[in-house]
């Protein structure tokens, strides 16, 4: 089983540790062209997650899902996969306007 915030984890999240696969496929952003490539890559990420839950939520609906505890399973990691991702949206947010709202 893969780590359902291996591929979503901000730059700079290296420092986390006891996490398994934190850094795992995380590319180091060097620029802000490598901040657009970690963010997009995040939320391309997150499509795939919540669309391999979508699609073992329609194999349970029509009886073709032989262990429904995959899909629960699938359901988790895309619901902490995007609250991660709207969690790093928000705090991003935070920081852009706290740096609008510093001194000249």
């Amino acid at each position: 089983m893969t780590s359902p915030i291996g591929g979503i984890l901000p730059v700079g999240v290296g420092a986390i540790t006891g996490v398994a696969g934190a850094t795992e496929g995380v590319p180091q952003a060097q620029n802000a062209d490598g901040f657009a490539a970690v963010l997009a890559a995040s939320f391309d990420k997150l499509q795939g997650t919540q669309a391999a839950a979508d699609e073992l939520a329609a194999q349970a609906a029509t009886g073709d899902l032989k262990d429904v505890h995959d899909y629960m399973i699938a359901r988790n990691e895309a619901s902490l996969a995007t609250e991660m991702v709207v969690t790093f949206k928000n705090k991003a947010v935070e920081a852009f306007n706290e740096i609008m709202r510093m001194p000249v």
